[in-house]
């Protein structure tokens, strides 16, 4: 019985490969199950069956792609945490206070020339404050903002070859084929087809992108997770004796709300002329790397609470549980900083802004503090029956004096791969040794910024891929499709992976998209004799430049939830775009590499 199984299994491969990958994409569109889940299911179908052997599993955690996008995930986490981003975002914002408007235009040019080197998608999440804050300036509502945001950053993936891990997946195949690997800056030309075509025409579509105010408001702002914060000035600190004004350690995303003397508390217009005092107390909103990184300064003494200050403290996160016998009562006279030698230095309230002051303000259920003590206090805090997972915060202090060696790190990895001095591949590695040890980013962080479900998707699609051609499933499908081919020109050759690939990407990962292309692309340019490389790079395009959903991409996701838009706003803007940008680069490849 399982022999003749065996032999049913091994004779009709092919055929059961194809059901297994279109069982797959069911399972995609449903959405029952998280990508990832669905692509690894696959991969153990093929397995079970005895269709993918062991040697083959194996084979594809040889495969470079996985290793540089990880690479890529952790130095673009170093360039974060030493504040290099947050310094950039703060530029962009002191420009938009004199050029609001202008603002918006280099904001979107910043975030294509970012994306061609950093993922995506911090870029996003970093710029979309920022975006937030222009909205409010320029009363430009925040829906014809967002969207262009996500589409400059796509657009900007497109420009090299680490600007998107689609084409890093692509190029990991191709180089396991025994093609050439691709340069650096080898799409770079095509790639500026696409983004200048996409960009000109998001310009045209302007008109079209909803403009009524979202009604989540400040969801998904950075103003949505800034802490309310106190602090208190020393004797001896440089602004006794100045205005508020002068209070120059604030990022461009922070504000000192008011300031405090004895009991009385200065806010509105009075504030801004202000001359401190020693002992006064500044009330600050503000991220929590900047409020971590005052508290490692030393230089205030920060939030509320008893004892001073120690070397061993540490800082916790923690949360008001809804059964908190103070819920309403006022945060100084919460009962634990009666009892334990500990600070509150930060107050998180998600989409309201808690005040007037630290002391001041009523708990709420779901307030987040940030609280700093003793090994002692921290576990009298997890104790604490009314507070909710109070565990080591993950908001770290930035690393500002190390931002030139993230930025050389970058860099380097970007220029040796562009000289062809060696791959890029190893180029990150050295780099990403040189930032844990110079310690721009420690090394718990550095493994915190992989995105594990991308890597995960990734090693499964590739031993899905070469299931389906161990199998003879991809020589099947070129058989299908090569008779209509076999006289077709290139161009229509070009035409038809491009779209084709774009179809797939506005209903699945992007990635998974391109690990099961390539195979069949190289075949079919394998079967009919042509050059695989424009039909590769037509591929790797049209797996990212999509617009039309709001899973095509995962910035696109970001800003559907952040600017509250409905799904037919991307299908209004995406369909043109993804026609204008599919035609132009497609035209571009036929022109310059045909």
């Amino acid at each position: 019985m399982i022999e003749a199984l065996r032999s049913f299994i091994e004779a009709h491969q092919a055929v059961l490969s194809l059901v297994i990958l279109a069982a797959m994409f069911v399972g995609f569109l449903m959405e029952r199950l998280p990508a990832t889940v669905i692509a690894i299911l696959g991969a153990c179908t093929y397995l079970a069956l005895g269709i993918l052997d062991a040697q083959a599993a194996y084979s594809v955690f040889s495969n470079s792609a996985p290793i540089v996008i990880g690479a890529m995930f952790v130095l673009s986490g170093a360039l974060i945490r030493t504040g290099v981003i947050q310094r950039v975002a703060d530029a962009i914002m002191a420009r938009a206070e004199k050029h609001p408007r202008l603002a918006i235009v280099e904001v979107l040019l910043g975030a294509l020339a970012a994306s061609a080197f950093l993922n995506n998608t911090p870029v996003v999440v970093v710029l979309l404050p920022i975006m937030m804050k222009l909205s409010e300036v320029t009363g430009v509502s925040a829906k014809k903002l967002l969207m262009p945001l996500s589409i400059a950053a796509v657009l900007g993936g497109t420009l090299t070859l680490i600007g998107t891990s689609t084409n890093l997946v692509v190029d990991g195949i191709v180089r396991q084929a025994g093609m050439p690997r691709f340069g650096i800056f080898e799409i770079t030309p095509i790639g500026l087809v696409t983004a200048a075509s996409g960009m000109i025409a998001l310009g045209l579509m302007w008109w079209l992108l909803p403009s009524d105010k979202p009604i989540a408001g400040a969801a998904g702002t950075h103003d949505a997770h800034q802490y309310l914060t106190e602090l208190v000035l020393g004797d001896d600190d440089d602004l006794v004796g100045m205005t508020v004004e002068a209070f120059r350690d604030l990022p461009r995303s922070g504000r000192v709300i008011g300031v405090r003397r004895a009991s009385a508390v200065v806010h509105g217009a009075e504030l801004d002329h202000w001359t401190l005092a020693a002992g006064d107390r500044l009330i600050v909103r503000v991220d929590g790397a900047t409020l971590v990184t005052w508290r490692e300064q030393g230089r205030f003494l920060l939030g509320i609470g008893n004892g001073e200050p120690s070397a061993s403290d540490m800082v916790v996160e923690t949360m008001i549980a809804p059964t908190h016998p103070s819920i309403g009562q006022r945060l100084a006279d919460i009962p634990f900083l009666q009892k334990i030698r500990a600070r509150i230095i930060g107050l998180d309230r998600p989409l309201h802004e808690a005040g007037p002051d630290l002391a001041s303000v009523r708990i709420r259920p779901a307030d987040r503090l940030l609280v700093t003590g003793g090994p002692r206090e921290v576990e009298a805090l997890r104790d604490n029956p009314g507070l909710i997972g109070a565990d080591l915060a993950k908001t770290r202090a930035f690393r500002r004096g190390k931002a030139w060696i993230a930025i050389l790190c970058m860099a380097g990895v970007v220029s040796l791969a562009a000289l062809d001095v060696m791959p890029i591949g190893v180029a990150a590695i050295i780099a990403i040794g040189v930032i844990l040890v110079t310690r721009c980013i420690d090394s718990d962080e550095a493994w915190g910024t992989i995105d594990g479900d991308v890597l995960i998707l990734i090693f499964a699609m590739l031993a899905v891929g070469v299931a389906l051609e161990n199998s003879g499933a991809v020589a099947m499908m070129v058989g299908w499709v090569e008779p209509s081919l076999a006289s077709a020109p290139l161009w229509v050759l070009v035409f038809g992976i491009y779209f084709f690939a774009l179809i797939l990407s506005e209903l699945l990962s992007n990635n998974a998209v391109a690990a099961l292309m390539t195979p069949v692309t190289l075949a079919i340019a394998a079967e009919l004799g042509v050059d695989p490389r424009p039909l590769v790079i037509a591929l790797m395009i049209g797996a990212s430049a999509c617009f039309a959903t709001p899973i095509g991409y995962q910035t696109n996701t970001i800003v559907y939830a952040a600017g509250d838009y409905r799904f037919v706003d991307f299908v209004r803007i995406g369909v043109p775009l993804n026609i204008i940008t599919g035609v132009s680069t497609c035209l571009a490849i036929v022109f310059f590499l045909t």
